[in-house]
């Protein structure tokens, strides 16, 4: 019997003391220490039998000739995001929030890996076979030859997956798995990364492609030590706001392809459904005319899509103006509020200020600044921007307008949606006029002149 010895293990980056301690000295964070049971001796055992005599090493330049096969699912978004497919002897993660549709894509991929003639395994921690079956069903694929598994016991998964040899496994999820030779719960931080060392050797000595489900913290980051996302070959993140039906899916780490791509969704009754064009998805029922509203484009990946910023400033009954952001930093909106009071002579510290990006979408890059600047003196003044106008580009604490990535991108995207007045930072286009006949074109270089370019001056 092998004996254990109890230490006290960090819940969020794995870090372990011999005694308990109110913060953890590695990542700070409070009462995240828990008390686990350490085996003496190792006694997590591999059930693959252990290599024997000398490693052979391969020359790179045989090994660069053999193409790399991917799966396909047929899932086009999903696809993308992984580059193309899913890689054989892979280990993939997919994060999110809880609801926000993880187990839902996933099945829906293995239904459609089942379909196309490949072998996909499909174990669930969290469900029974017949409630899987039931998710299977309202997907579309209840007749699929899809195997399904209810198992927590990672060791006799793993030795079931040996003797059927599928293409692909699935695990949903990787907190709801345990090794039984290490003495600690399912989910903590031993038994997660135990699992997942055993799972990665299971990949690159099978060659069987792995996909697992991960939990993720209050704070968006995935549950489990850090060091389990640098085991992994690709970590996804699935976002959303669950108030709507769109969710992204993005690469936050991809061995196999690029990590600008992304994936759009829409949650229907029936499953997930893809968005093949979601340039102009967040702006319907989008009112014309009305003040403290301007459209944006952003890149999600490599893909434009345009977004409608609001903004509302309303006189303080208080002392303190209150400052509020929703899907924009709330820090970026007192930068904005103060670059418009030096450089715009603006009187904005008696006006609450309240910013909204509709939709549920969460714009974090830089060339969102110029239109949330621009809704902002556009309700200051209770006046609108013209039809069809687009803007974008950050915004300097100088009071200059700076270039952005791929502005050629987002131009033509919203030329082809009907826009035709576009105020962007001052630089070089790559793109040809022709493609652009009807555009007008303002280049500006300073915030003054793309507010003048959107509401004109001052006294109008």
């Amino acid at each position: 019997m092998v004996k254990s010895k109890y230490h006290y293990v960090c819940q969020s980056c794995g870090y372990s003391s011999p005694k308990w301690l109110g913060r953890c000295p590695e990542c700070g964070a409070w009462d995240s220490l828990t008390e686990e049971a350490q085996p003496l001796a190792a006694a997590s055992r591999s059930y693959l039998p252990a290599a024997q005599g000398v490693l052979e090493p391969k020359k790179l330049s045989g090994i660069a000739q053999q193409e790399v096969g991917r799966l396909t699912s047929g899932i086009r978004e999903l696809d993308r995001v992984l580059g193309g497919g899913l890689v054989r002897g892979s280990l993939v993660l997919l994060g999110g929030s809880p609801g926000i549709g993880k187990s839902t894509i996933l099945l829906d991929a293995a239904l459609c890996y089942s379909k196309k003639g490949l072998k996909p395994l499909y174990v669930s921690g969290e469900e029974s076979e017949e409630q899987t079956a039931l998710r299977a069903k309202r997907l579309g694929g209840g007749q699929a030859e899809l195997a399904i598994l209810t198992a927590t016991d990672l060791n006799a998964i793993l030795q079931t997956a040996q003797k059927m040899k599928p293409d692909i496994l699935i695990i949903d999820s990787i907190q709801t798995m345990y090794w039984p030779a290490l003495a600690a719960g399912a989910g903590s931080v031993g038994q997660v990364r135990e699992c997942t060392a055993q799972l990665l050797q299971f990949a690159k000595t099978t060659n069987i492609a792995c996909l697992l489900i991960g939990h993720v913290t209050k704070d968006g980051t995935i549950a489990g030590p850090r060091l389990l996302e640098h085991m992994v070959d690709v970590v996804l993140q699935f976002d959303g706001d669950r108030s709507y039906n769109f969710r992204i899916l993005r690469a936050l780490k991809n061995r196999f392809g690029s990590t600008q791509e992304s994936g759009i969704f829409s949650m229907e009754a029936g499953g997930l459904k893809e968005v093949a064009n979601p340039a102009g998805l967040f702006l319907e029922n989008r009112r014309e005319g009305v003040s403290g509203s301007t459209i944006g484009a952003l890149l999600e990946g490599n893909r434009p899509i345009l977004a409608e910023f609001q903004a509302l400033l309303a006189k303080t009954p208080y002392g303190l103006p209150r400052r509020t952001a929703v899907g924009f930093d709330y820090n970026r909106v007192n930068l904005l509020i103060a670059v418009l009071e030096r450089h715009l002579n603006l009187d904005l510290g008696s006006y609450d200020a309240y910013v909204n990006v509709v939709g549920g979408l969460k714009a974090a890059e830089p060339a969102a600044d110029l239109p949330v600047a621009a809704a902002l003196v556009s309700s200051y003044r209770s006046k609108s921007l013209p039809a069809l106008t687009l803007l974008f580009g950050e915004v300097g604490l100088t009071g200059e307008v700076r270039k952005v990535a791929e502005p050629e991108r987002r131009i033509l995207e919203a030329y082809a949606l009907g826009f035709r007045n576009f105020i962007v930072p001052k630089g070089r286009l790559q793109m040809r006029r022709e493609q652009v006949t009807e555009a007008r074109i303002y280049q500006a270089g300073t915030l003054a002149e793309a507010i003048g370019a959107a509401l004109g001056s001052k006294d109008k």
